[in-house]
């Protein structure tokens, strides 16, 4: 990764990722995490400050951004819960099966280029009765919405840390043996509706 990866990127997306209505979303998911957490994309440690400790053992972090890591410091050092940081990218989860009560994802699947592979690996590492939480920006219902996401995604991901603005989420998540328990959606205000349609809820193991 080169000085615009490491160095520009991830002060973009803490930016983008850390707005007010982002912020209001994160807190309707974060504090439903309990046990053992693999936070999957952990980014700049945005959602550190939203977990409840008192229901945490510790969080595993996956973030195989150098940048993003090192951006995250200030956040680790004020923060409630452990994390252990784990630098591999989403595909590879170097974790043992059934050893996670909470997978947490937020404004992640849309980066990670073989999504159905991670998907695969968080449903491994789950235990039985663990639940996948999620909150992430994906592909808009209206169709003039969806054809612009269509247009700009191409070059979007380019520059925006290969993110997709036209995955269908919760279709994604429920095609890789996941039962999606609980789906809300809607435009996060002040925010473009190429880039803002949101899905947030929980699923478990099908």
């Amino acid at each position: 990764m080169g000085f615009y990866d490491n160095k520009i990127l991830p002060i973009i997306i803490d930016k983008a990722c850390s707005m007010t209505s982002i912020m209001g979303l994160r807190e309707k998911i974060v504090p439903l995490a309990k046990g053992k957490v693999l936070e999957v994309g952990m980014g700049s440690g945005i959602n550190l400050a939203l977990y409840n400790p008192d229901n945490i053992d510790f969080v595993w972090g996956l973030e195989p951004s150098l940048g993003m890591r090192k951006k995250a410091q200030r956040n680790l050092d004020k923060s409630p819960v452990e994390v252990k940081w784990l630098d591999l990218p989403g595909e590879q989860i170097p974790l043992d099966d059934n050893s996670v009560d909470t997978v947490l994802l937020t404004y992640t699947l849309c980066t990670i280029p073989d999504w159905q592979r991670a998907l695969e690996q968080m449903r491994r590492v789950l235990k039985p009765d663990g639940k996948l939480l999620f909150c992430e920006h994906g592909l808009a219902e209206e169709i003039t919405v969806q054809n612009w996401q269509n247009r700009i995604t191409p070059a979007w991901k380019k520059i925006a840390g290969g993110c997709h603005l036209n995955r269908p989420i919760a279709e994604s998540i429920a095609s890789c043996g996941f039962t999606i328990n609980t789906l809300e959606t809607c435009y996060a205000p002040g925010v473009p509706k190429i880039a803002g349609y949101m899905y947030y809820g929980e699923a478990v193991i099908s």
